[in-house]
């Protein structure tokens, strides 16, 4: 018997948009929470309609544990809106997330991205690559308000609005649709494009979750496209790996045919371990479904036993991560071998700098006493005595004395400036060091 709108109890609003709203529900017969998007089809154009049906199927053969689940449709016809319910996300979107952290000033951790890129990659796979061997889906519109998170902080992909089905492998879309931000160059030059624009899309997407920032921003959409056509960004924070740095790279390659796969994404060394404990999950999951069909009635434990070839998976992915990370420290050290006599040259330039300034402060001191305390006066048992007709002997002393003092003064100038020039080397190199040591 098909679903009633009867059958649900609303709770809340959660969104709404220029066609219809998204409510929070709960199903009467059993207490659970789900969500539903509910859509006014009556102002719609045939297209607009076609994109909506091609969603709802969509949704009914995706089946994937990182896919928002469908459980159902409900078309009240009386009043022309279609009801789609799915499963809830408690957790929010990534958008709401990165605000939240732009908002509290914090970074996510590289741990979390990973396994997010991992989860999401896995989804993709299911969409590029069905495992019932129909046809590939391409999302189209991968964006952090697109991607959800549940009470267990996994990631579930949704909103196939954009979606578009491709027949076989070498088929190319040519619609041009999505959020421009994430859009792949092959969309904005309006070219034929396949799943490597959702590559695009996607490490867009980590970059933000990294930098808290998309990789390209402007303030008007020809500004953007320019920027997207140049492919050029900055790297993410330094206080995340090189590794996680080139792979993104490697995913905003202009050239589509470079960028990585949804396969040699999952088996690189980076997302080894998160993939592992994906597939370890993925197996519990089919051992409580196979126990549950054979024994209904028999209750079952919670964490299934880890069996040998999982420990052996699980074993190299350590491995693996922990060769990654004695290479960073290699680098770490050989950067700190580099900046060591780079230091000790600061440091004499510093003390060679500091000698220089006190030496210039005496001479500057003995500069201002000299006319107060004259050596020649305070002796006692020698005194000059002068005439009003000075002597030639005294003139050509006293000429003498003023291109010593000029001569000086020259001296103590130059060394003020050599001071203040040594002063800018040193900040100069400072700042220089900093950036080779990553620090921002």
């Amino acid at each position: 018997m098909p679903s009633r709108v009867e059958d649900y109890e609303v709770l809340y609003t959660i969104g709404s948009g220029s066609y219809g709203r998204c409510q929070k529900i709960k199903r009467k017969s059993d207490g659970k929470i789900l969500v539903w998007k509910e859509l006014d089809y009556g102002a719609m154009a045939e297209s607009e309609k076609q994109m909506l049906v091609s969603e709802v199927n969509l949704l009914r053969e995706l089946k994937h544990p990182n896919i928002v689940r469908y459980y159902d449709r409900i078309i009240d016809r009386s009043n022309t809106t279609l009801y789609i319910v799915m499963e809830y996300c408690e957790g929010g979107d990534l958008a709401s997330l990165i605000s939240r952290c732009i908002k509290e000033r914090r970074y996510l951790e590289e741990r979390f991205i990973l396994r997010v890129m991992a989860q999401l990659t896995l989804a993709l796979k299911e969409c590029h690559r069905r495992s019932d061997g129909r046809a590939t889906v391409l999302h189209r519109d991968l964006k952090p308000a697109n991607i959800f998170l549940d009470v267990r902080q996994n990631v579930k992909l949704g909103d196939f609005g954009l979606a578009r089905i491709l027949n076989h492998d070498t088929s190319f879309a040519k619609t041009f649709v999505g959020t421009p931000y994430y859009m792949s160059p092959e969309q904005i030059n309006q070219m034929s494009y396949n799943e490597k624009s959702d590559i695009w899309s996607l490490g867009c997407l980590l970059y933000e979750l990294c930098a808290l920032l998309p990789p390209f921003t402007a303030y008007n959409q020809k500004e953007l496209a320019e920027k997207i056509r140049e492919g050029r960004f900055r790297r993410i924070p330094y206080r995340y790996s090189e590794e996680l740095s080139t792979l993104l790279s490697k995913m905003l390659n202009l050239k589509d045919y470079l960028r990585p796969s949804v396969e040699s994404i999952l088996q690189s060394s980076l997302l080894a371990v998160a993939v592992a404990e994906e597939q370890r999950r993925a197996q519990v999951r089919l051992r409580r479904r196979s126990a549950d069909f054979d024994c209904p009635l028999q209750k079952q434990d919670e964490a299934a036993p880890i069996s040998a070839a999982e420990l052996r998976l699980r074993e190299q992915a350590l491995r693996d991560r922990e060769k990654a990370l004695k290479e960073r420290e290699e680098r770490l050290e050989r950067k700190i071998c580099i900046l060591t006599p780079v230091c000790s040259v600061h440091a004499n330039l510093l003390f060679r700098a500091e000698g220089l300034l006190k030496n210039y402060n005496w001479l500057q001191q003995q500069r201002d006493l000299a006319p107060l305390f004259d050596v020649e006066n305070l002796s006692p048992s020698k005194r000059k005595v002068h005439f009003a007709g000075e002597s030639k002997e005294n003139q050509l002393s006293d000429s003498g004395q003023s291109v010593m003092s000029h001569k000086l003064i020259l001296r103590l100038q130059a060394a003020k400036q050599r001071a203040q020039t040594l002063n800018k080397v040193e900040k100069a190199c400072e700042f220089k060091s900093r950036q080779l040591l990553g620090i921002r």
